[in-house]
């Protein structure tokens, strides 16, 4: 299989295509996800199209700049009753986010987008459901004391193979989505691209 570029700094990303054999080469986006995610939601676009968009956005752009190399761009998001939940730019926001979550049934988006001289050639998007208990205010902030910065701001407020998965009384679906990359879709469809 050939070697890829992820256009994602995220450690996670960047650790689960390793997990999996997959050889990648990392080379950020940075695109302005905020003011992209403004724009889909004045044209009231799904939190599935804005996961998809942003994934296309982020693999287009460092496509164009690498000639006749395979780029994979990420992203997901928080959707509760159709509205999507950002990352947190800090603890009081991560605070509010957990709120806002507290006992309520909300999906977890992930898409994924393979690009090739500057255009898409493969996407995927999944989803997963996560009911979250109840909690009291003080029982929240005791929990984010739990987490460090990093894990904070890369993984939506919760970290869902560690301490995280114990604020869930129910979690459908596929764990690799939950961790930001629905792997096992991009193993298949990377296997299929001749070198």
């Amino acid at each position: 299989m050939r070697k890829i570029i992820l256009a994602s700094k995220s450690k996670v990303r960047k650790e689960i295509l390793n997990n999996y054999g997959i050889l990648c080469d990392v080379v950020p986006s940075n695109i302005d996800e905020d003011s992209v995610k403004e724009s889909l939601n004045k044209e009231n676009a799904s939190p599935e199209i804005i996961s998809k968009n942003l994934a296309e956005l982020k693999a287009n752009k460092i496509s164009a700049k690498y000639e006749n190399q395979i780029v994979l761009g990420a992203d997901s998001v928080i959707d509760l009753d159709g509205v999507v939940i950002s990352k947190p730019n800090n603890r009081a926001e991560a605070l509010e986010i957990l709120k806002t979550l507290n006992n309520k049934t909300h999906y977890l988006i992930s898409s994924a987008c393979i690009s090739k001289d500057g255009q898409m050639i493969w996407n995927y998007t999944d989803k997963a459901k996560l009911v979250m208990k109840e909690f009291s205010l003080e029982d929240l902030k005791q929990y984010l004391k739990k987490i460090d910065d990093e894990t904070l701001y890369a993984y939506n407020v919760y970290q869902i193979e560690g301490v995280g998965r114990s604020l869930f009384s129910k979690i459908e679906g596929d764990n690799d989505t939950i961790m930001g990359l629905p792997i096992k879709k991009i193993k298949e469809y990377l296997t299929t691209i001749k070198e």
